[in-house]
């Protein structure tokens, strides 16, 4: 009976796959994406090998993440770890095969020549070496086979969690491939394709892989009730994301109502039915199935309807990968359109020049970047949550440092999303005050609100062995690379060295043109900030805090150099990337140059503001530091009658004696 169980699941298993490769190919079959092409066509067995090759790589990418999740956290401490290690190493392999077969059936697609022409050799090599999109598709199936070698060579945690960041790294390089990626807004709608593949790949992923390991017998009913319970925040967040990531990506690609009567539309209409459909079976899974988990006399009905659930969620997913697969290979509204004239900053950026910059403008322009506003709210949304926690169990949080998390995460939303994000990429001027509030003002806000302090009092304990949120930020703050980039100084030379690394090499071009260089920096100079102040005025863990003068020694050095590289910058006849901000046809605002010189005036003057706010933080701590230690020394006097004042002056009165 158990046998004939798991060959029924297994079943399963694999018509969620074939349910997905079917709907791939009906689906585009009827919007005409599998049609052959009047001129170079490519033939009929690279047409239907690219749309299934991709349904397979997608589900194999997405059960690698599953595995290597339920290693690194999800599954309690046993053969659960090595399990799904070695489920992401084997899933790691089909999806290295089924990638290098996409690129291979997408470069004979592109070219219009047949993977068996004579031609196709010299072709595909063009394809993979000069062609963004071919370039990033070759990159994948390599990506995918170091995270199968990482896979299968771990065997704790800790290596999956490095497998795991070589997944969200194909993911990132996948993101730039699509049809999304030349649409009229080119860093929105690859930040929504990311996003969107991240999250699907996490829902469904890791329910794939927890049906695995329970179908293998590498988790038993208390370790799958364990899983189950982990898993739904999992899913409940990554549905939050799929959602949010979708509705973007849709309103990019279709780009008007009109849109939506076109074949892309029609799909577009068919996901979100499925979607809704999957939330439903979501929420049933939360309902029956996790309420009743540590139910003991009811674990035989949970582990059976938690199947059933997962049986008919599987074949959704299915179908709803193969609807996503095929809206992938379909061309969308918004690149059909034509006649519209081609400006020069349209071809340098990939978007139009926005309005000329006022007040107003700079708080009523958006450039909505769905990965930093996601992060954000989610942000928000789990700071407050931990609040609650605490104070559900009689602990206090001060009302100000949750006040002060939200306002770092609102001004870093604006700063990513709002008028500095949108003019930060044609002024030079404007991308530099983004950048002061990203490595100033948002990190003085985070190291205030204290979140990795709140973390570690509100997160909950684990005492399976296994690797939870607190777990995993104690092994991060704990690392020695934590402990290296948040030593004080290391830290100040890390926040005012990298600003002459980047704008003066080419680190700064690669984050104007990609967006994985802008998410780059993003971080870089988010994170250097806030180790920086940190290590000034924080109190989350970091490295020892040396004495209150070197701390000020350290932020006068700090002031002269933001003094230094501004007027380096003020005082340059060279143009920063000319090929950028020179070749954007501007009929409004001043020269490049002159943008440029404005720019080194606020590094060198505004930038100053937020270093100012810190030194008097630091003088004010210093204070009351010294004040901290006046009152114990004098209450240790009034406990022992000030032994160590008289012990001094009988040292003095000896060394008089001695003396005369």
């Amino acid at each position: 009976m158990r046998t004939f169980a798991n060959t029924y699941r297994y079943a399963v298993l694999a018509a969620a796959a074939l349910v997905a490769i079917a709907a791939a190919l009906v689906l585009g079959k009827l919007t005409g994406a599998l049609d052959p092409v009047a001129l170079l066509d490519a033939g009929a067995m690279s047409r239907y090998t690219l749309p299934t090759a991709t349904v397979v790589a997608e589900l194999a990418s997405a059960l690698t993440l599953g595995g290597l999740l339920i290693a690194a956290g999800i599954a309690p401490e046993g053969k659960a770890i090595r399990a799904g290690l070695v489920l992401a190493g084997i899933s790691g392999g089909v999806w290295t095969i089924a990638a290098l077969a996409r690129a291979i059936a997408s470069a004979s697609v592109a070219m219009g020549v047949s993977v068996t022409s004579p031609e196709f050799g010299a072709g595909i090599e063009m394809y993979v070496t000069q062609v963004e999109g071919g370039r990033a598709l070759a990159m994948v199936p390599i990506l995918a086979a170091v995270v199968t070698i990482v896979a299968m060579g771990s065997s704790t945690s800790t290596g999956a969690a490095w497998a795991a960041v070589g997944v969200v790294g194909a993911f990132a390089v996948q993101s730039s491939a699509g049809h999304s990626a030349s649409a009229g807004n080119h860093m929105l709608a690859i930040s929504a394709i990311f996003v969107h593949m991240a999250g699907a790949a996490l829902w469904i992923g890791t329910l794939g892989a927890i049906i695995v390991l329970w179908v293998r017998g590498s988790l038993d009913r208390s370790q799958l009730s364990a899983a189950i319970t982990r898993y739904s925040p999992v899913a409940l967040w990554a549905a939050v994301i799929v959602a949010i990531s979708g509705l973007a990506a849709a309103i990019v690609n279709v780009g008007s109502l009109e849109g939506m009567r076109s074949g892309y539309g029609a799909l577009i209409i068919v996901k979100a039915a499925i979607f809704a459909v999957l939330v439903g079976f979501g929420a049933a899974q939360r309902r029956i199935v996790i309420r009743n988990i540590t139910d003991r006399a009811a674990k035989t009905s949970v582990t059976r309807n938690f199947w059933r659930l997962s049986a008919v969620e599987l074949l959704t997913m299915g179908a709803i990968s193969g609807v996503a697969v095929a809206l992938s290979s379909t061309a969308p509204p918004a690149e059909e359109s034509i006649g519209r004239p081609v400006t020069a900053a349209f071809l340098v950026t990939g978007h139009e020049l926005p309005p000329e910059p006022t007040l107003a403008n700079y708080f009523t322009q958006w450039n909505p970047d769905v990965l930093f506003a996601i992060a954000a709210l989610a942000g928000v949304v789990t700071y407050v949550r931990w609040v609650v926690r605490l104070r559900s169990r009689g602990d206090q949080w001060p009302i100000w440092r949750t006040a002060s998390w939200v306002g770092a995460m609102v001004v870093f939303a604006y700063t990513t999303n709002g008028g500095l994000a949108l003019y930060g990429h044609v002024l030079f001027s404007a991308h530099m005050l983004q950048h002061m509030v990203l490595a100033m003002i948002v990190p003085l806000l985070v190291v205030s609100a204290a979140p990795a302090t709140l973390a570690l009092r509100a997160l909950p304990h684990r005492s399976d062995g296994s690797r939870g949120p607190r777990e995993w930020l104690l092994t991060l703050l704990h690392s020695r690379w934590a402990q290296f980039f948040s030593h004080p100084i290391v830290a100040a030379i890390n926040f005012a060295g990298s600003m002459i690394v980047f704008y003066f090499t080419p680190a700064f071009e690669w984050a104007l043109r990609t967006p994985a260089g802008h998410v780059a920096m993003v971080l870089h100079f988010s994170l250097a900030g806030y180790l920086f102040a940190n290590a000034l005025v924080g109190i989350d863990p970091g490295g020892k805090r040396p004495a209150y003068p070197m701390r000020l020694v350290l932020l006068l050095a700090t002031m002269a150099f933001h003094a230094f590289f501004g007027v380096s910058i003020m005082s340059s006849e060279s143009l920063l990337v000319a090929n950028w901000f020179g070749w954007l046809g501007r009929e409004w605002g001043p020269s490049a140059l002159a943008d440029q010189r404005t720019g080194g005036e606020i590094a060198w003057g505004i930038g100053e503001i937020p270093t100012i706010l810190l030194a008097i933080i630091v003088a004010v701590r210093w204070t009351k530091d010294d004040e901290r230690i006046a009152k114990r020394q004098d209450r240790r006097a009034d406990r022992d009658g000030d032994a160590e004042l008289a012990e001094y002056n009988q040292m003095l009165a000896k060394m008089a004696e001695r003396d005369d």
